[in-house]
């Protein structure tokens, strides 16, 4: 891509999503992802109401009056994004491609976090791990991410969520926040995501395009898979193929939702044909009612 179209498309997405991280996302985002616990602030005198388990007995022996510990929320986070750059987000049928919808997300995410001063990382996964930024601070570190979730380029093209796990949990070794934003496409990361959820705190943004939650009755057709690159025909006025079909994706579906429910994972389901406000506002809200 050439450099200004480059610069063009990363201006128009900073303005979208910055505008909507800043009136929308901002203070649900704070609320809704912790900090790592209380630090001390200050010492005051002791008021009616104050528990006295926070009496800092030191200085109330030193100047013969009570005293109390004052502690503030450690605000500040280290944000993970590990993000689907294979094959199967190059797809979209209606309004844009998967791909466009996760740079989206996945700017939206990092100027909420900059805007409470959290750190903001990244894993590019296909069926390998294609590239890794290491959380830092800042808004030329988020144009950074956002230039390279519209320009890199995959070595490969299928999927390995497994993968992509098992580099985070070896590469972040303190307790983070990480958003594992995919269409999910894969299988055998059962146990790669269970050990993960059990050090950090795991948010599954699951994206996915309407037409394939149904096939339609079109008669024959080539698809063409994106990951393995092969066509095949598929003759789709035939009811048990579109019956078959449907079958799998609500299984597909239930094992998804079934495995985030068993890890303790929070999901948010997103179409490519959808305003992500929405489910996004439904996600923050629900953690805020836990906290």
């Amino acid at each position: 891509m050439e450099t200004s179209e480059l610069l063009k498309k990363v201006r128009k997405i900073e303005i979208k999503t910055r505008g909507l991280s800043s009136h929308i996302f901002s203070g649900q985002y704070h609320s809704a992802f912790k900090g790592k616990g209380m630090a001390f602030s200050e010492v005051r005198e002791y008021q009616y109401g104050d528990d006295i388990r926070s009496i800092d007995w030191n200085v109330t022996a030193r100047f013969n009056h009570p005293f109390v510990k004052i502690f503030e929320e450690e605000r500040e986070l280290t944000v993970m994004l590990l993000i689907d750059i294979s094959g199967s987000t190059k797809f979209g049928t209606k309004k844009q491609f998967k791909a466009d919808l996760i740079t989206e997300l996945a700017a939206v995410l990092s100027f909420s976090a900059i805007q409470n001063n959290d750190k903001v990382g990244v894993i590019f996964f296909s069926n390998k791990i294609e590239k890794f930024i290491p959380p830092k601070k800042g808004t030329s570190h988020i144009l950074r991410i956002i230039r390279e979730l519209i320009n890199l380029e995959p070595e490969e093209n299928g999927t390995n969520i497994a993968e992509a796990l098992k580099y985070f949990t070896n590469v972040i070794k303190k307790r983070c926040t990480a958003f594992l934003i995919s269409d999910f496409m894969d299988e055998g990361f059962e146990d790669a995501i269970k050990i993960a959820s059990s050090k950090h705190d795991i948010v599954a943004l699951r994206v996915y395009d309407e037409r394939e939650t149904l096939l339609p009755n079109v008669g024959l057709i080539k698809i063409r898979n994106n990951e393995t690159g092969k066509y095949l025909w598929i003759d789709s006025s035939e009811m048990q193929i579109r019956k078959n079909y449907s079958l799998w994706w609500s299984k597909h579906e239930k094992s998804l939702n079934d495995l985030f429910i068993r890890s303790g994972i929070d999901e948010a389901i997103i179409n490519t044909d959808q305003d992500f406000v929405k489910p996004l506002t439904a996600l923050f809200r629900k953690r805020e009612r836990r906290f």
